[in-house]
């Protein structure tokens, strides 16, 4: 329900009323929003008890009454900040188990008797958890007022934390459970443990004094333009310089130390400067988006210049708010610490903030409360605490799901997306329309064939939409992406299925990998410098260092806004240079993970630095790439690797260079390994790259030796189905049972070394001929290259027993010195499981060998059933190492309850076994089954079964389609188009997406 009644304020209660009003620990936006209901609330004559760790200031600055109550208590610590724009995932949920967790009981009894004793009428919380419990002890009812919930914000966290601190988010959301309704502000996050909602308008802090009074007190005159910088505290690696600004500009800056000297053209602002009245006199403002910067920026239309912060899934939401009220640019971090702030400041000026909502969300919102105390039911119905909780499962997964939304967003949210376009280009509904139209695309298709995939049609028709004004950001950049009078070459690589093999690929097993249906499509052009457009702060960039045109890359990548990665690109490729050769892959790695938001490109980008490195290869034209991925992320598919090697066969195709599939899939992983960071085996790229349709591809990973395409047989079907769980190789679980792998190596090879020279002692040189094998064995051993060329019967005879169950990564290093992986590092202080990491890949190459042997042999339910089990084994392997997850036994269990059901038996068999796959730890589990009908409804019945339990609708994967090699590359033009008037819409097109 919306509320947004106009008033002259809160009429007095003729009761008087006690508010206890918590406040959560993270930033003065929480403080300040609560200021301005609280202000209202004594102004009707009520007692209000603030409880909060924020400074007093705070509140005394815009309240002073007797009937206002301090009590500094700190009951959640909010985001842990590294920097102003850096959130510490891990960190934040640690201080949260000390804050919150560890002392709850003692919370709540303090809590529950401090509200009784101050016989308050009414707990409001924003949006401190544990105060809605200690509320419903205490027999008191609550309200909560907020634009996000901890329970969404911290459920990413947890992806990220592996096994630790799960329970707090269900305790969070258990928490909010018995608040009985939320008052829900203005770019609002989904919040599943709410059911009775009501919208209020912005809350915002009013207005002491006009502009023009600031502006006097300061000292400027009109003819000055001023810039806020407010970020809440200084970004890591920033030193102001004079030269940040554009002559004529003068910049006001918050939260700056005593100790700081700034330049002439900055002035530092009072720690307790009254920044509403600031932020209304400033032409615009310089920051980090949160609600208070976001709320005053729209109310008094003052242009917005924002950095994007990492991993604070707040901010998605209000980004899309101030974007779509035309009041917010983005400002790449890089070009913020460099210092390259003037086109983005110029552009600011060109913006129109159209916001004409409501700005008295705080008298709203404390009438309702006032309403609430006195005994009005705003609730229609209570519902229990079960049924508030049934979607607090997937509260991590919300910003991760592909479109077709299910979850609860804002209504200005939807009305644009349906305004403005589906919300992920290049990934269409396949319903056959776009095949039966060949001029869909305006193209002349002068290389190449689309092969008939409909979602490479689809792709070719959306770039032929580019020139057309579009109001999505990442649709504006791609639109002044390419010059249309020159060659694009399009490339498409798939996501892989992994049906057997996973991580034993780096232990140089035998893997088989199926490409899926989804791929990413790049388009890309290469582009003589002098005839290349550059959006603004590039321009400005190129400018700095001299004017001449020289190489710059810019990348555009679509579907950004499912997650908090920035839409675009760009780099001097010079930046890939030092002293006339390539940088190194540290160098780069350090360069990419310069803005969190941005480090996505290192999987694009990364491609050049490789080619560089490994071949020699030299770019002196400029490359503008369209990167559109239809891979969902994170759901062990393989969305990385299909990116790195769409990219890197459209680089490949463009400059002329002959790589071959094979070795294009090995330079590919080396960017997921040096540059990216992540400890991945080579089995993805190869399926992407090397993968036919409805073929496993076969592969010795030691180090990609493939060994051939294996039919699927007819009557053998497999799907995959996500969990809903993150997934990610580059997660700490997936990389400590890597280093674990290869300590077990080492140890085997330290032993097999031990017993060859205890071999030799004995025997001297005169040793019969089964002695000798047995030397022969023991020397292969000793000098093992790959962990999967131990026999199972080897391992158990002599090594099994003598491996550690675990061991502290000191305690390796001073035996061993080293586990000789080039891609991990071993943390000395943390301890690693070894024995069932090593035995993994030993037993898993053999059960791949059998698995391919099964499925040329003749059909039969026993072919079946054999298949199945051994993807079960499989499964169980990986939960013995530490990469299970609930989500995925949950997925396992389901189909083994179909496979053994009645239905399943009368029909002589349907389902026949699953197991997680990739890199582990979530993400999507492989299913083998019957192909037929029954089989389709069981997998759906799989899938309504887990949405019962977990209330998420998982993913699922079904086809296939050919792999980047065996699709090529497209290369294409536009045709010509019949002549028009000049209306200036391309340069139009230009400026907005300089901005970014």
């Amino acid at each position: 329900m919306r509320i947004e009644q106009e008033s002259d304020g809160v009429s007095a209660s003729t009761k008087h009323l006690v508010f206890a009003y918590y406040v959560t620990g993270h930033g003065f936006g929480h403080a300040t929003r609560v200021t301005e209901v609280v202000r209202h609330l004594i102004l009707a004559g009520h007692d209000v008890h603030v409880v909060t760790g924020a400074p007093d200031f705070v509140f005394t600055t815009e309240i002073q009454s007797p009937r206002l109550f301090i009590r500094k208590v700190l009951l959640d610590c909010g985001a842990v900040q590294a920097d102003a724009l850096t959130v510490d995932r891990l960190a934040s949920l640690a201080k949260y188990s000390e804050t919150a967790v560890k002392p709850r009981a003692k919370i709540l009894a303090q809590e529950s008797e401090w509200l009784n004793s101050i016989k308050a009428d009414l707990v409001v919380s924003d949006v401190v958890p544990v105060a809605c419990r200690a509320a419903a002890d205490a027999g008191i009812r609550s309200v909560c007022v907020t634009n996000f919930s901890w329970d969404f914000i911290y459920a990413e966290y947890v992806m990220a934390a592996g096994l630790n601190h799960r329970s707090i988010v269900w305790e969070i959301a258990e928490d909010y459970s018995h608040c009985e309704f939320l008052i829900r502000l203005p770019g609002y996050c989904p919040m599943p443990a709410f059911r009775d909602i009501f919208d209020v308008p912005l809350v915002v802090r009013r207005l002491h004094k006009s502009a023009k009074e600031v502006r006097k007190e300061l000292g400027v005159t009109d003819d000055v333009k001023l810039v806020i910088l407010n970020f809440g505290g200084q970004p890591s690696g920033l030193k102001l310089k004079e030269e940040f600004l554009p002559p004529g500009w003068l910049c006001l800056v918050c939260g700056a130390s005593k100790s700081d000297d700034l330049p002439p053209n900055f002035i530092k602002l009072a720690q307790d400067a009254y920044t509403p009245d600031i932020i209304a006199a400033s032409d615009c403002m310089l920051g980090k988006i949160g609600y208070g910067t976001v709320s005053e920026a729209l109310a008094y239309k003052c242009p917005f210049v924002f950095v994007r912060r990492d991993y604070f899934n707040e901010e998605p939401f209000l980004r899309n708010m101030l974007e779509h009220y035309q009041c917010g640019v983005e400002m790449i971090r890089r070009d913020l610490l460099t210092g390259h702030w003037r086109p983005y400041l110029q552009r600011v000026l060109s913006l129109k903030p159209s916001y004409e909502g409501g700005i008295n969300g705080g008298e709203v919102a404390a009438r309702i409360l006032q309403e609430t105390a006195l005994g009005k039911n705003y609730a229609s119905d209570k519902l229990s605490g079960a049924r508030r909780l049934r979607d607090a499962i997937v509260l991590g997964y919300q910003l991760q799901r592909a479109s077709g939304r299910d979850i609860t967003i804002p209504e200005w949210y939807t009305t644009a997306e349906d305004q403005l376009g589906p919300t992920t280009p290049g990934s269409p509904v396949d319903d056959g329309s776009l095949a039966l139209s060949p001029d869909f695309a305006n193209f002349d298709i002068l290389h190449g064939d689309v092969q008939g995939l409909p979602d490479t049609m689809a792709f070719l028709h959306s770039l032929s939409e580019l020139e057309e004004k579009h109001k999505r950001r990442e649709r504006k950049a791609a639109a002044s992406l390419f010059n249309w009078q020159e060659d694009i070459f399009v490339t498409r690589a798939p996501g892989r299925l992994d049906v057997m093999g996973g991580i034993a690929d780096y232990s140089g097993s035998l893997v088989l990998q199926m490409p899926i249906k989804e791929a990413c499509h790049v388009a890309l052009q290469r582009i003589h410098p002098s005839k290349h457009r550059l959006w603004k702060h590039a321009e400005a960039r190129q400018n700095d260092k001299g004017g001449n045109p020289t190489a710059v890359l810019q990348i555009v990548s679509f579907g950004s806004e499912l997650s908090n990665r920035g839409p675009t690109f760009d780099m001097d490729l010079s930046d890939f240079m030092e002293e006339g050769k390539p940088i190194t892959y540290e160098k780069a790695k350090k360069y990419f993970a310069q803005d969190p938001s941005q480090k996505w490109a290192a999987y694009v980008a990364g491609s050049i630095l490789v080619l560089m490195t490994e071949l020699g290869v030299r770019f002196e034209d400029s490359i503008s790439m369209l990167v559109s991925s239809a891979v969902p992320e994170g759901k062990g598919v393989s969305s990385s690797a299909s990116v790195e090697v769409a990219s890197m066969s459209a680089i490949a195709a463009a400059h002329g260079l002959n790589i071959s599939p094979r070795e294009l899939a090995i330079l590919c992983q080396k960017v997921e390994n040096h540059i990216v960071g992540a400890p991945c085996g080579v089995m993805d790229q190869m399926a992407s790259a090397c993968g036919e349709a409805n073929k496993l591809l076969a592969m010795v990973c030691q180090p990609a030796e493939i060994i051939g395409l294996v039919d699927i047989p007819s009557h053998i079907r497999f799907w995959g189905i996500d969990s809903g769980i993150r997934h990610s190789v580059g997660g700490a679980d997936y990389g400590s049972v890597r280093i674990g792998t290869f300590m077990g190596m080492k140890m085997i090879k330290a032993k097999a070394s031990e017993e060859l020279s205890k071999s030799c002692a004995a025997n001297g040189l005169n040793y019969d001929e089964v002695e000798q094998d047995d030397l022969e064995l023991l020397k292969q051993e000793a000098s093992l290259d790959y962990l999967c060329n131990l026999p199972p019967h080897r391992f158990e005879a002599l090594y099994a027993k003598s491996l550690p169950e675990s061991i502290v990564g000191e305690a390796f290093v001073e035996q061993h010195e080293n586990h000789n992986d080039p891609v991990t590092i071993i943390d000395q202080k943390r301890t690693y499981v070894v024995k069932a990491p090593t035995t993994h890949p030993i037993y898993e190459n053999f059960r791949v060998k059998t698995f391919k042997a099964l499925l040329s042999s003749a059909s039969s339910t026993y072919q079946l059933a054999s298949l199945g089990e051994l993807l079960y084994q499989c499964h169980y392997s990986y939960s013995a190492c530490g990469l299970g997850s609930d989500g995925t036994d949950r997925l396992v269990h389901l189909v083994q309850e179909l496979q053994h059901s009645a239905e399943s038996k009368s029909e002589g068999g349907i389902l026949y076994g699953a197991k997680i796959t990739g890199g582990g730890s979530g993400g999507t589990v492989c299913v083998i089954g019957r192909n037929c009908l029954k089989s389709s409804e069981h997998i759906f019945e799989v899938q309504q079964r887990y949405k019962k339990a977990t209330g998420y609708m998982p993913f699922l994967f079904e086809g296939s389609s050919p792999g980047a090699g065996k699709f090529g590359y497209l290369k294409i033009r536009r045709r010509a188009a019949p002549k028009k008037a000049n209306t200036g819409d391309d340069d139009a097109a230009v400026t907005v997406e300089n901005s970014s």
